[in-house]
């Protein structure tokens, strides 16, 4: 799932730009046709690891505008 995370976030950096506003959804839960085994390879919360790895990722992409949340679920000082 991180290859994933990875692009999406290195496609955020390159067309949108440092500055683009990114909330991680580190509150993530499957619901409806999700849970319902519809799309079982997002039918689960994210683990911890790859929550903070793809908070380091967005970081080293130059991204700069994580929610706060994000970066506090992630153990990361708010202001980084």
């Amino acid at each position: 799932m991180l290859d994933e995370t990875e692009a999406i976030l290195r496609w955020v950096a390159d067309a949108l730009g440092p500055d683009t506003y990114l909330n991680l959804m580190g509150q993530y839960r499957p619901d409806g046709l999700v849970r319902g085994g519809e799309y079982p390879e997002i039918a689960r919360r994210p683990t911890r690891e790859e929550f903070v790895r793809a908070v380091e990722l967005a970081l080293e992409l130059g991204l700069r505008r994580l929610d706060a949340g994000s970066l506090v679920a992630a153990g990361t000082p708010v202001g980084r």
